[in-house]
């Protein structure tokens, strides 16, 4: 059963604060930034089991990417965020009362062990700084499935510290946040007995360079002939990765 925390409390990993805000939002309110949303929703949903009621939890998921599109889907959904101000985007799902919300610590989930058939994290893995705790969470309160999406070391990432300026003018509010090795992140998934399953690595290019063409169906056919070419599934960045529970 889910406790409400209490008001003066303050949790010690709350990066999807800034996540949720109507600020970070303004980095996808583009044609550009619909068409990121639009690659990463069907990805995330091939993923996914049936919905047919089945419950997600959406980790920092105040940003609401993905709600609408679980919702649809036919899946209980409830978001938890770091803070009261993270439901912001969500509200008016709130106000349907067509999904839950709860306030809670990242790294201690306000929910018994696999309480969820699945549980969803993004935007969030490379913004913590216990990373490890937050995975050991995400596999204690799913039942099946876990999905969470990271940036790869070997992308055109790996450019980062030497062209975060130029990607910060472009993209205006971005942050530092870790590069994962995807065994790394892996390793840590199989100490808890979840098992990868499904990948998806959405963009071969630079998303700060689709950002600046401003050309989204260029930018597509552009990730089609890279991800035809074999590019994308051994470089691409964001990777959407699936794991499972062992023997469920």
């Amino acid at each position: 059963m889910y406790t409400p925390p209490h008001d003066s409390f303050t949790f010690p990993e709350t990066a999807d604060i800034e996540t949720s805000s109507e600020d970070y939002a303004r980095r996808f309110a583009s044609t550009v930034g619909d068409w990121f949303l639009r690659v990463q929703e069907h990805a995330t949903l091939q993923m996914l089991p049936p919905g047919d009621g089945a419950t997600i939890l959406d980790v920092g998921g105040g940003h609401g990417q993905l709600t609408d599109a679980f919702l649809r889907q036919g899946y209980g959904v409830t978001v938890l965020g770091s803070a009261e101000s993270c439901r912001q985007r969500i509200q008016h799902l709130l106000d349907d009362r067509r999904c839950t919300f709860h306030v809670g610590n990242l790294l201690e989930l306000p929910y018994p062990d696999r309480a969820f058939d699945v549980v969803v994290s993004y935007r969030l893995l490379p913004h913590v700084t216990q990373w490890q705790a937050l995975v050991a969470e995400l596999t204690r309160v799913a039942r099946r499935v876990v999905v969470v999406d990271y940036p790869t070391l070997y992308s055109f990432n790996i450019m980062t510290p030497l062209l975060f300026r130029l990607k910060k003018r472009v993209e205006g509010n971005t942050r530092p946040y870790t590069l994962f090795k995807e065994q790394d992140l892996v390793t840590v998934f199989q100490t808890h007995r979840f098992q990868q399953t499904q990948r998806y690595a959405e963009f071969f290019l630079p998303m700060a360079l689709h950002r600046l063409l401003k050309a989204p169906k260029w930018s597509s056919v552009a990730e089609q002939l890279c991800r035809i070419c074999g590019l994308s599934p051994l470089f691409g960045s964001p990777v959407i990765l699936r794991l499972e529970r062992e023997g469920d």
